[in-house]
């Protein structure tokens, strides 16, 4: 039986795949006045980590989830979303032993923010992730160590949050195991529970207000993780002088179920608009 296809020339070939990979490459230059510059750059961000083992293939999904309700949110940070961010800066800075719990998504977008967050508020940094290996623990943690990071726990794995039978649960003891205060980002609702249930306080970024990581949080920040983290960042460092008794007024003042509802609010009269 003769094949009927054409006989594609190897030089042509070769000159084919050398334009595909030029005009990818082209691609990820994109002006940061394009509309949808900040989106686009956050997907390319995710790309990237899933390439160099960082994120899960799901990280993928996540992160689509998240910009639909980014969109309604008008892809802004909300008043009630700042309120949150205020109020968690106040607790981390109040905390005996602040951690800061970094997945891989987490670190391929925002892994400066990360770093220098933990140094205004001297908070822990430790890797917990649901699909766990050796290898891309190391490589989240070596991601974090190259843009700045001093100290990056979760290797040691000494340590096992109560009720959770899946990699999640899997901590180290002088590190998530201890802290009074998580701030979880990009969270998963089952783990942000059992933190809860060992009375845990946890700080919790995620675009839904309805998540059970949001419902579970004592601050729940509605908004996008490239906004949030910076944005508690700049509240730290504008509270760092305050001392105990304003730190608790800030956080006493706060109202989860109050900002949940004013997020919800905000996304259910969404409209189609730019930041």
């Amino acid at each position: 039986m003769n094949d009927s296809s054409p006989t594609q020339d190897p030089e042509k070939e070769t000159e084919t795949e050398t334009e595909t990979e030029t005009e990818t490459e082209t691609e990820t230059e994109i002006p940061q006045d394009h509309p949808r510059y900040q989106s686009l750059i956050t997907r390319h961000r995710i790309e990237e980590g899933v390439d160099t083992g960082i994120t899960s293939p799901q990280g993928l999904i996540a992160e689509g989830r998240g910009e639909a309700f980014d969109y309604l949110l008008g892809e802004k940070t909300t008043s009630s979303a700042d309120d949150a961010a205020r109020a968690a800066a106040a607790l981390l800075l109040h905390a005996e032993h602040p951690v800061i719990s970094v997945n891989g998504n987490v670190a391929a977008l925002v892994p400066e923010a990360i770093v220098e967050l933990a140094e205004v508020v001297e908070a822990d940094i430790e890797v917990n992730l649901f699909n766990r290996t050796e290898k891309r623990m190391n490589a989240i943690a070596d991601h974090l160590y190259d843009h700045g990071a001093q100290t990056v726990k979760g290797l040691k794995a000494d340590d096992q949050i109560p009720g959770l039978d899946h990699e999640r649960g899997t901590v180290d003891a002088d590190g998530i195991g201890a802290a009074d205060v998580v701030l979880v980002p990009l969270e998963d609702g089952d783990r942000a529970a059992a933190l809860d249930a060992v009375g845990k306080r946890e700080i919790v970024i995620d675009l839904n207000p309805l998540s059970r990581s949001a419902l579970a949080a004592t601050v729940p920040i509605i908004d996008n993780v490239i906004r949030a983290v910076p944005n508690i960042t700049e509240h730290a460092s504008a509270l760092k002088q305050a001392d105990n008794v304003a730190l608790t007024t800030v956080i006493n003042r706060f109202d989860a179920d109050e900002v949940r509802e004013r997020a919800e609010q905000e996304i259910r009269r969404g409209e189609l608009r730019s930041s």
